[in-house]
């Protein structure tokens, strides 16, 4: 069939989903069941603050800001609706179940509940580190500064580290359609000694090139501060190119694109773009988020997806939730359909993991301490366990 998506290579792909080769002295080909997947400890470096909402919090939030457009006030029948109505293939039809997220996250208690219920979920699921992301324009219409607006979601986040033991870090994100991007980087600056750890730009891809808010991008190189951009997702490789080249991302948010500078023949590579390559030889974190991807039509299908041929040839890859509500994930599913469709194995996911904590917006000091003080000794521990069976 033709390459994934337009643009780029254009070669006979051939999508293979046989079994990563593993190490079989250590008992690596052992499939893991959905219980060892989810003791292990997990790094999560894209997600969204307003995609991750408890249903039954989304209905309670409702009624006291008095929000009467919700489609249902049952919890299990609000999950199907945000869920069938992201899964149509389409970024901007993923994009719309947000109006209500947004619409019940407008104080500060709602903000600071949402961000620590997110903590106490993603605690839940063996993540021992995750970076939450948001945009603070759309959490303003009751009267919220963006400052009270980001002071609100540490808060709950802090709540969490302290009740549930899990570090976390907050990405302020603009958006690519909207003029305030040099505005939400100073306020990001602004906040990065209090648990602010990064800059993002969201939204909609198609006819907003990176390249027009490279102000805002400047501002935050002259600070020293960190980087990622949503990019390849809803379009090409060469939006993943202006992040790099034109704004300095250090990370790539999805980055399914890349595929497009990369010659593919019997399900490997054959041959690296100047971007891909350049993307490889940096080590530029990719934020690949599987289901998601799916979803919005990034990917075709989860078999399609570019991230074996990515991990086949080392790219710096990890793996992430997006938004949990629509997409109907957690970071345990996100690992299981990386080994039902991928082969991956245990050494696969320390690997991957340590690669987002290498990846985080941490000093590195910190990055080392949990890669050696909780990931690695995670893994052996699990490790060890197989052994045993």
């Amino acid at each position: 069939m033709q390459a994934l998506f337009g643009g780029g290579y254009r070669t006979t792909v051939f999508y293979s989903v046989t079994v990563i080769a593993a190490n079989e002295e250590t008992g690596a080909s052992m499939k893991l069941d959905r219980g060892v997947l989810k003791s292990l400890p997990k790094v999560l470096l894209h997600e969204h603050l307003d995609g991750v909402l408890r249903p039954k919090t989304v209905i309670e939030l409702a009624r006291s800001a008095k929000y009467d457009q919700l489609p249902t006030e049952d919890p299990e029948e609000l999950a199907r609706w945000f869920h069938q109505g992201a899964n149509q293939g389409s970024l901007p039809k993923y994009l719309e179940g947000f109006v209500h997220t947004i619409a019940v996250m407008q104080t500060e208690e709602a903000l600071e509940r949402v961000a620590y219920e997110q903590a106490e979920d993603l605690s839940r699921d063996g993540v021992v580190y995750f970076e939450t992301r948001f945009a603070p324009i759309f959490h303003t219409r009751k009267g919220l500064s963006h400052q009270r607006v980001v002071s609100a979601v540490l808060r709950g986040l802090e709540r969490g580290r302290k009740e549930f033991g899990i570090s976390s870090g907050l990405i302020i994100c603009a958006m690519r359609n909207m003029d305030v991007s040099l505005e939400m980087a100073e306020l990001a600056v602004d906040f990065r000694e209090r648990g602010v750890v990064g800059f993002d730009l969201a939204g909609e891809e198609g006819g907003y090139p990176p390249k027009k808010h490279v102000e805002a991008f400047h501002y935050i190189q002259r600070q020293n501060f960190n980087i990622t951009i949503h990019a390849g997702e809803g379009f090409g490789k060469e939006s993943i190119w202006q992040a790099i080249q034109y704004c300095g991302a250090h990370r790539i948010g999805h980055g399914t694109r890349l595929i497009d500078d990369i010659a593919v023949a019997d399900g490997k590579a054959v041959k690296l773009g100047d971007l891909a390559q350049y993307v490889l030889d940096k080590r530029v974190p990719l934020e690949i988020c599987l289901l998601s991807n799916v979803h919005t039509g990034a990917a075709r299908s989860l078999s399609e997806h570019p991230f074996k041929i990515l991990y086949q040839e080392k790219f710096r890859v990890t793996l992430n939730t997006d938004n949990r509500l629509m997409s109907d994930t957690i970071m345990t599913k996100e690992f299981e359909a990386a080994q039902d469709t991928f082969g991956l194995h245990l050494e696969d996911f320390e690997k991957i993991t340590i690669n987002a904590m290498k990846s985080a917006f941490l000093p590195y000091d910190r990055r080392c301490d949990f890669i050696y003080s909780v990931i690695k000794p995670g893994y052996a521990k699990v490790r060890s366990s197989q052994a045993t069976k």
